[in-house]
C-alpha cells in the first residue's frame, strides 16, 4: 500500500491531464461498488468499479481540451494572431462553460471588463494546461488587466506560477509583482529573492509601474482621512477609520516608492520564514544595508505611534481600504531584522556603517521596550483596580 502511494505521489501528471478540473467527488464515490468477480479476501486492496464522472463535467473537460488545442496552434504564429482575436476566443470558451453550468454574467458589454467578470465567475474551470496558455497570451499581447484578475482570484498555482515573477520583472510590472507576492501561494526561493533584489535595487525603467503603487496608497490614505472626519458614521466605524488613517500615513510617509512595494513582501501571508531567511542570506552588502534602513524606518514609525503596535485593523470590503492587509506589523519587522542578524552579522559587524545603524536601532528598540513595560504595568494596575 505504501509503495503504491509513494509511486503515485512521485509521478507528475502532464498538463493535459484527463481530468484537468476539480471534480465533485460526491456523485462519483456514491456510485462506486466492489467488483463483482470474486477476489482474494486476503488482499489488502479491494478493487471497485462504477467510476463515472457527470455529463456536465465531461462536457466542460472537452471544452477545455478543444480550447487548449486551438489556442496552442494560434500562439505558434503570433503574426497572424491578434489581441482582439484572443480575447474573443477566451470569452467564447468561458461563455460556453457558463451555458453548461446554467449561469450568466451581468455585464453585457464585450470588453476587457466583461472578460474579467467571466474569469472571476468561471476561471476555476480552466485547467492548468489552459491557464498556462492564457498566461502566455497575456504576456504576448500585454493584457495586464486579465493577468491581474487571474492573480487576484488565486487561480495561478503549480506549474503556472513558475517564471511568473521573473517574467513580470522582465516586463517591469512592479504592480503585478506586488500582487503575486500577496496572492500566489507557492512562490519559490528564486521568486522571493528576485522580488527582494528588484525592490531594493530597482532599475530606472521600473518606476513607471511603481508609481501606480504609491498612488494607490495615497488614494487609500485620503479615503481613510475623509472617513475619519465624517461625523455621521458610527463610533466603531470612526475608530476603524482613525486607526486606518494613522497606519496608512505611517506606511506612506518617508518611504521611497520601491520601499512601498516591499511592504507587500513583509506582510505576505504566503511567506515562509525558512525560505525568506535563506533569501536574505543571498543578498549582497549594499542590498542588506538598504533592507536594514528600510526596517529601521518601520521601527521608528512604531516608536512614534506605539498605540498601533498591538493590532492592525483588517481591511473591509465595505470600507475599500484593501492595502491595510499589506502593512507589516511590528512582529513582521522585528522578525526580518532577526533574519538579517542571523544571516549576515559576522560579516556586517566589521562595517562601521552597519554598526552605526545598529546603535541607532538599539535606541529605538529600547524605547519600544520601555513603552511595552509601561503598558504592561498599566494593564496590571487596571486589573487590580477592577478587583477592588
Amino acid at each position: 500500500m505504501l509503495e503504491l502511494i509513494t509511486k503515485a505521489s512521485s509521478e507528475q501528471l502532464p498538463l493535459d491531464s484527463q481530468y484537468p478540473i476539480v471534480l465533485n467527488p460526491d456523485p462519483i464515490l456514491l456510485n462506486l461498488k466492489p467488483q463483482s468477480q470474486e477476489s482474494n479476501d486476503a488482499s489488502f486492496i479491494k478493487r471497485v468499479e462504477g467510476w463515472k464522472i457527470s455529463q456536465t463535467d465531461t462536457e466542460i473537460i472537452e471544452l477545455g481540451q478543444k480550447f487548449f488545442k486551438k489556442l496552442k496552434i494560434k500562439l505558434k504564429n503570433l503574426k497572424s494572431f491578434s489581441k482582439v482575436e484572443f480575447v474573443g476566443m477566451l470569452n467564447s470558451y468561458l461563455e460556453k462553460n457558463s451555458e453548461k453550468l446554467g449561469t450568466s454574467v451581468a455585464i453585457e458589454q464585450k470588453d476587457e471588463g466583461y472578460t474579467k467578470a467571466l474569469i472571476q465567475q468561471l476561471g476555476f474551470l480552466m485547467g492548468e494546461a489552459v491557464l498556462g496558455l492564457v498566461l502566455e497570451a497575456c504576456f504576448a499581447f500585454e493584457i495586464w488587466e486579465i493577468l491581474e484578475t487571474l492573480i487576484v482570484r488565486g487561480l495561478i498555482e503549480g506549474s503556472c506560477s513558475r517564471k511568473l515573477v521573473h517574467n513580470l520583472i522582465e516586463k517591469r510590472r512592479s504592480d503585478l509583482v506586488c500582487l503575486c507576492v500577496k496572492h500566489v501561494s507557492d512562490l519559490q526561493v528564486s521568486d522571493i529573492l528576485s522580488v527582494l533584489r528588484f525592490f531594493l535595487s530597482p532599475p530606472k525603467d521600473a518606476y513607471g509601474t511603481m508609481i501606480v503603487i504609491r498612488k494607490q496608497w495615497e488614494t487609500q490614505a485620503l479615503s481613510a482621512i475623509e472617513m475619519a472626519a465624517d461625523k455621521t458614521l458610527g463610533e466603531k466605524t470612526l475608530k476603524f477609520a482613525k486607526d486606518a488613517a494613522i497606519l496608512l500615513m505611517m506606511s506612506h510617509d518617508e518611504f521611497t516608492t520601491s520601499e512601498l512595494c516591499l511592504h507587500y513582501l513583509l506582510s505576505s501571508p504566503n511567506l515562509d520564514d525558512v525560505i525568506f531567511s535563506a533569501c536574505i542570506g543571498k543578498l549582497n552588502g549594499s542590498e542588506i544595508m538598504g533592507f536594514v534602513r528600510y526596517l529601521k524606518k518601520w521601527l521608528g514609525k512604531y516608536q512614534k505611534f506605539p498605540q498601533v503596535c498591538s493590532s492592525i485593523p483588517k481591511a473591509s470590503s465595505n470600507h475599500g481600504l484593501k492595502v491595510l492587509d499589506s502593512i507589516p506589523s511590528l512582529e513582521h519587522v522585528t522578525k526580518c531584522f532577526g533574519f538579517v542578524l542571523d544571516e549576515h552579522f559576522s560579516s556586517l559587524v566589521m562595517h562601521p556603517e552597519f554598526c552605526e545603524e545598529v546603535k541607532s536601532i538599539e535606541l529605538i528598540v529600547n524605547s519600544l521596550a520601555s513603552e511595552t513595560r509601561f503598558c504592561c504595568k498599566l494593564a496590571n494596575l487596571s486589573k487590580l483596580m477592577l478587583k477592588v
